[in-house]
Order: structure tokens, then sequence, then C-alpha cells
């Protein structure tokens, strides 16, 4: 076991979502398994569920990503 924990370093502005704590952080406390971002100010690290709901709304709805059956695929 490490006697001592590697620390994540960031830039100094940059914003952070922690999934685990939910909450926003400036620089990276947490994982990156843990984590959206990097975001450019604190209220767009806010809206990161947000962000994250909408983006996969718009995958979930766009046909590029669906598997058709054989012969039935559209590449348009």
């Amino acid at each position: 076991m490490p006697l001592f924990k590697k620390r994540t370093v960031g830039k100094p502005g940059e914003w952070y979502y922690c999934l685990e704590h939910k909450k926003v952080e400036e620089g990276p406390d947490c994982p990156n398994k843990d984590r959206f971002g990097p975001y450019a100010s604190r209220p767009e690290a806010e809206q990161a569920m947000e962000t994250a709901r909408e983006r996969n709304l718009q995958w979930e709805n766009d046909p590029r990503w669906h598997d058709a059956p054989a012969g039935e695929r559209d590449d348009g």
C-alpha cells in the first residue's frame, strides 16, 4: 500500500463537477472516474448534470447511433 496518495494536479480556473460528492470544485480534487470537466467557469460546472442529460437525450434520438438490421442501414 502506498504511503502517499498521488494528488491530481489541475490548473487554476478549471472547474469540475464531482459525481460522488455532487458538488462543484475548482481544480480536480477527486479522481477522473468521479468527475466531469474541466469547465471554463463555475456556472458551467454547476450545469454539468443538465448538460449530460441533454447530450444523452440527443444521442438516444440520433438515428446514426442505433443499429439497424442488415441491409436497412442508411449511412446517408
